[in-house]
């Protein structure tokens, strides 16, 4: 018998601390064009290598290269960047909100538009995502009201959901928006539970399943991978690696399975990596997702590679965790500024319509602003009915809550 000494446990470490130079080193991005676009039906063991690279359309002279690109025209194009720019407004405008104290919380998008903006232009009217809290962007590049969407983070007299649900955890089934979890990875099993159900009634819609990087660690995401590829759910399973859950860096849950991607395989599921940052390079991945499902051909798993700019949330200070700099570094650069300086390659921008766009869309979220604060803020103003509480709750109100309304006064 071998005296092997002490046992010992490895706890990963990021590259680098508070005060640190910031290091991508380890993140490996392939040329733009270079990432083969294999068929739709391809299996997933003949195309492990797209779990470990990095598919990019847009080059660093923002130009749209290689077999991914050219799904989007003009308008296309044109829209795509309005959205982005919107989604950017719309956050700084809630986040000086929040500093004011007109509402107890908000989150913001900063860095990763492209995600959520591309990817909704991908699916179909009907089709069910279920998101955390960091994709608005499917709302908004569907036109979802901001109005609404300030009613909901003020919980005021015209909040949609009536004061029953946390600020940003928005809900829209006519906008196939399932209602925000704050229990993060439920997202998962739901939407694999959809779309199973979606295939059971021989419908045609599919689904789509939400999560960031720190909570794969949840059991949920493995549950639900594990019924995706028995079944073949027409789901497409999004894992947005950002860098950063709250305060621990991504390889904490990523464990040593190299790239989040890559866990797909173990279950037979087909998996990519995308520059989460390149509006071009995401729509046309879940074009290629979306695609699968609708043929029958079983779920895809999806990591965006990109990067959280700004804090986790209002209640968060980054620099405890990682260095200021660090966003400076990171080398995928600005989604809003890579699709700018393509539309402006393509002829169809320029410096000058960005900054005339910037100012009209700025117009639009202050005075979407103004008229939900007409209805109230966190402090003043309208609220919601305390009616509200004990109604839709059940089909039929129990004996119970009943005499609870009334005592309450309703």
């Amino acid at each position: 018998m071998v005296d092997t000494g002490h046992l010992s446990l490895h706890v990963p470490e990021p590259a680098v601390r508070p005060g640190g130079q910031p290091d991508f080193s380890n993140v490996k991005i392939a040329r733009a064009g270079a990432v083969p676009r294999p068929d739709v039906d391809a299996a997933a063991e003949d195309i492990r290598d797209l779990a470990y690279s990095i598919i990019r359309v847009l080059n660093r002279d923002g130009e749209a290269v290689g077999p991914w690109a050219g799904l989007l025209s003009d308008d296309d194009l044109r829209t795509g960047l309005r959205h982005m720019m919107t989604l950017r407004a719309f956050d700084a405008r809630m986040l000086m909100a929040q500093r004011q104290g007109k509402t107890s919380f908000y989150m913001q998008h900063l860095g990763e538009e492209a995600v959520s903006c591309a990817f909704r232009k991908a699916l179909n009217k009907g089709d069910m995502n279920f998101p955390t809290y960091r994709q608005a962007g499917l709302l908004i590049a569907d036109d979802y009201p901001m109005v609404e969407m300030m009613n909901q983070i003020y919980s005021n007299e015209s909040d949609p959901l009536r004061g029953r649900q946390l600020p940003i955890m928005y809900s829209s089934k006519d906008h196939g928006f399932f209602t925000i979890s704050g229990n993060l990875a439920t997202q998962y099993v739901q939407a694999v539970g959809w779309a199973m159900a979606s295939a059971i009634k021989n419908d045609s819609r599919i689904a789509a399943a939400w999560i960031g990087d720190g909570s794969t660690a949840e059991s949920d995401f493995h549950s639900a991978l594990v019924f995706a590829s028995t079944y073949r759910a027409p789901v497409i399973l999004n894992v947005v690696n950002n860098q950063w859950a709250i305060s621990t860096f991504q390889g904490i849950a990523r464990g040593g399975s190299g790239t989040f991607a890559a866990r797909g395989l173990g279950f037979g599921i087909p998996a990519l990596r995308v520059d989460g940052n390149d509006y071009l390079a995401v729509h046309s991945v879940a074009c290629w997702a979306a695609e699968r499902a609708r043929r029958n051909l079983g779920p895809t798993l999806i990591e965006y590679v990109t990067y959280r700019v700004g804090a986790h949330s209002t209640s968060d200070d980054p620099s405890a965790y990682r260095p200021k700099t660090e966003s400076e570094a990171w080398p995928l650069g600005d989604p809003v500024l890579r699709l700018k300086k393509h539309l402006i390659l393509r002829g169809i921008w320029s410096e000058e319509r960005h900054v005339q766009a910037e100012a009209e869309i700025t117009d639009e979220v202050i005075a979407a602003q103004r008229k939900a604060e007409e209805h109230g803020t966190m402090h003043a103003g309208g609220r919601p009915s305390v009616r509200d509480i004990f109604e839709g709750v059940y089909a039929e109100m129990p004996p119970h809550l009943r005499r609870q309304r009334q005592k309450a006064g309703y």
